[in-house]
């Protein structure tokens, strides 16, 4: 989900950075917090599915492990950032997109959370603590610089806008485990309310402003993510019930993967940038989703879960590949164009 990255396709983008220590640490990419959002997903995908097909814990732990050792070390290097140059995050801050992903960071502890709910719960519950005070603080503010600030166009929405607000609704996926019940009904309720103000306005802009400029293609994916997380939470809240409530959210996402199947010759001719995350969340949850309602429903579902559960894996470990290509080519670690 990372939309505006400091790689280019361009030639400038070719050019070593005259200090490469000065200019890792000064244009260290905050939506890099995508990416562990995409593989805790990953380790969540794993959790659920030894769950289902009654194998063992061992890959879903491994992978939670890598994304909380990828999160302290991304933070690291973001602390860096703010301390050194802490103007840079304030242009970010003013960022019409890149604004969403200070969420991701908090979004992640949540997941991380998730993760930890068996193996190590005391942990989890920290992670998961920490994260809803965050993002219970932190997206007030990121609505109050949507509605305030002057500069922002309808051009400039896009799928990202989901990132704060929607991503409430992860929440309640560990939050009910945890004893949280309240808590995570008012991150729900906020997290379905502004996903059908934000789908209305964003499908307008798509349909009737322009399509998205190639870097942004891949965020195209992260309307699969709201309706899958929403499904999910709200089995959460409900006991683990496959209602008729969830089958509508589980089915819009069913829905919404067919329109986006549809333009995978697409993505495929889309270079890489590291925006292309976006494709790693959405469909981890979506994945998740199709888990549980397999469990539940049976039939061609399992055969889809079947199919999900490795595209899912390839599609992380792609991204993971191509992206440290892209650091060792020091096409990451540049000024925005």
């Amino acid at each position: 989900m990372i939309p505006s990255e400091n790689a280019s396709s361009s030639p400038q983008s070719s050019l070593p950075p005259s200090s490469p220590q000065a200019d890792v640490i000064r244009y260290f990419p905050l939506p890099l917090f995508a990416s562990i959002m995409g593989i805790t997903g990953l380790a969540l995908v794993w959790l659920k599915a030894a769950s289902v097909w009654s194998f063992s814990h061992l890959f879903g732990y491994f992978f939670a492990i890598i994304a909380t050792i990828l999160f302290f070390v991304i933070s690291f290097f973001t602390l860096l950032r703010a301390i050194r140059y802490p103007h840079e995050l304030v242009h970010e801050w003013r960022h019409p997109v890149r604004i969403n992903f200070f969420a991701a960071i908090t979004i992640s502890l949540l997941l991380l959370g998730a993760a930890y709910r068996e193996l190590f719960p005391a942990l989890g519950q920290t992670f998961w603590t920490v994260g809803a005070i965050a993002h219970a603080l932190i997206v007030p503010f990121i609505l109050h610089t949507w509605i305030t600030k002057t500069h922002y166009q309808l051009n400039h929405i896009n799928p990202v806008w989901f990132i704060p607000v929607v991503g409430n609704v992860v929440a309640p996926i560990a939050g009910v485990s945890y004893g949280h019940i309240e808590t995570s009904w008012y991150f729900f309720a906020v997290g379905i309310t502004f996903w059908i103000v934000l789908l209305t306005i964003i499908v307008h802009r798509l349909i009737f402003i322009e399509p998205l400029p190639p870097r942004l293609t891949p965020t195209l994916l992260i309307f699969l993510a709201p309706p899958s997380v929403e499904f999910l939470a709200w089995t959460t809240l409900n006991n683990g019930a496959i209602d008729n409530v969830a089958r509508l959210f589980y089915y819009v996402a069913l829905f919404l993967a067919f329109v986006l199947a549809l333009n995978i010759p697409h993505f495929w001719k889309t270079p890489f940038f590291l925006s292309a995350w976006a494709y790693s969340f959405p469909l981890a949850a979506f994945t998740i989703a199709t888990l549980t309602m397999a469990k539940t429903t049976g039939g061609i579902l399992h055969l889809l879960a079947l199919i999900l559960v490795p595209l899912t894996t390839a599609v992380i470990f792609w991204l993971i590949v191509k992206t440290i290509q892209a650091i060792r080519k020091r096409l990451i670690f540049l000024p925005e164009n």
